[in-house]
């Protein structure tokens, strides 16, 4: 789209600057935010957001981080702890550490809570969580919140969400609590209204929406540069693969990490590049090509190691569904590697073993189990079809729509 469009684009952030409530003047306010929120107009675009609020009309006291911390750099599932903001001079808390909801303490410093972070539009991206958090603590103590909205920069057509619906009786973490599904097609703020009505939790809720910008577009359509919202999230071309190859992260393969081109690709020492390609290819499959490719990633599995294996090219964003695609490409590698492959445990601050690591970002232990019995490539399709269904979604959420 051309340039004028980012110009008519205001993000939540830029509303309350532009128009701030009367309780954030007058009470402390804690906020939720990170080096990637930053705003798309006041007082100029890409200014971080808590430093644009700090030097507002808003009573800005305290700060909380997500994961990768308040500088949005920390390594994937690292313990944060608190820090002081050198931006704002402000005390940072860790809610991606020892704890992952604001404890009492943290509260007694403030009277309103702020979320401004952005959200990549995957179930397992856990910002999303920690405002699920936020969410119920406030609620219990009868605090205000406040929710800055920003565009999912994956879009908001809800046809093009993706299963399968998490299965919260057997997996409640930070990478998915509820049930949703991987791609859910919903903006922070449309998260937290479903959540707080669904889930009954009851919260006083103020959901401070966009303007410009509507559920058609993906990132590059708002006109205005991607922030890297985590080290390894660098782009919106990442971000719509990223809900398929992160299931990588369960499996002893590189999802490229450490390299120039994060969540683009997967690859091993022991795959064949051209065969893989070829085999994926053959598949047929709307919206996307492999093309083979080595790399030597400087972090995660096979540091150092030359790996073989194949970078996704989107040809079709609209008919692309990276989480179907993704699935079918762990099916290949489990047909034709069976002596290597393996399923992996990822050690994180929320699951300190790692184990079932697959099974918590799938949400569902089925599906393991049967891409282990390696069945036909016909037989794989009829389930990975089922599998992606996300059901009464659509229904679920209407109602709490602001685009």
């Amino acid at each position: 789209m051309s340039k004028d469009v980012s110009a008519k684009i205001r993000f939540g952030v830029d509303q309350v600057l532009a128009n701030c409530p009367d309780e954030l003047k007058t009470k402390r306010v804690g906020l939720l935010t990170n080096d990637a929120a930053t705003t798309a107009t006041l007082p100029h675009p890409y200014a971080l957001s808590r430093q644009a609020l700090a030097e507002s009309e808003v009573n800005l006291v305290a700060l909380f981080s997500p994961e990768h911390g308040i500088g949005a750099a920390a390594a994937d599932g690292a313990k944060i702890g608190d820090v002081k903001d050198l931006v704002t001079g402000l005390p940072v808390h860790s809610l991606y550490g020892k704890n992952f909801a604001p404890t009492d303490e943290m509260l007694s410093e403030i009277d309103v809570f702020v979320i401004d972070v952005p959200d990549i539009g995957a179930r397992f991206y856990t910002y999303i969580w920690t405002m699920s958090y936020i969410l119920e603590k406030c609620a219990k103590v009868g605090m205000p919140i406040y929710v800055l909205d920003r565009p999912n920069p994956v879009g908001g057509v809800l046809e093009k969400a993706e299963g399968p619906l998490l299965d919260e009786s057997t997996f409640n973490s930070l990478v998915g609590r509820w049930r949703i599904p991987i791609r859910h097609s919903l903006t922070m703020g449309e998260l937290a209204k479903l959540w707080n009505t669904e889930r009954e939790i009851g919260a006083e809720l103020t959901v401070i929406p966009m303007s410009g910008w509507d559920r058609e577009m993906l990132w590059e359509d708002t006109g205005l540069s991607f922030v890297p919202t985590s080290p390894a999230m660098n782009s919106g071309e990442e971000a719509l693969i990223y809900p398929g190859t992160t299931l990588f992260e369960g499996l002893n393969i590189s999802e490229c990490r450490g390299t120039s081109f994060p969540f683009r690709g997967i690859g091993a020492p022991w795959i064949d590049s051209m065969k893989l390609a070829c085999w994926f290819n053959e598949l047929g499959l709307e919206g996307v090509v492999a093309r083979a490719m080595t790399f030597s990633p400087s972090d995660s599995w096979y540091k150092g190691e030359s790996c073989g294996g194949v970078m996704l090219h989107v040809t079709d964003r609209d008919l692309f569904k990276p989480v179907a695609s993704l699935l079918h490409l762990v099916h290949l590698i489990w047909m034709h590697y069976p002596e290597e492959v393996k399923w992996a445990e990822y050690p994180t601050a929320n699951n300190y073993t790692g184990a079932d690591h697959f099974d918590r970002l799938i949400g569902d232990t089925e599906i393991r189990q049967v891409i282990e019995g390696r069945p036909s490539v016909d037989e794989i399709r009829g389930h990975i079809a089922k599998w992606t269904e996300v059901g009464d979604w659509s229904d679920r959420v209407k109602e709490h729509l602001l685009y």
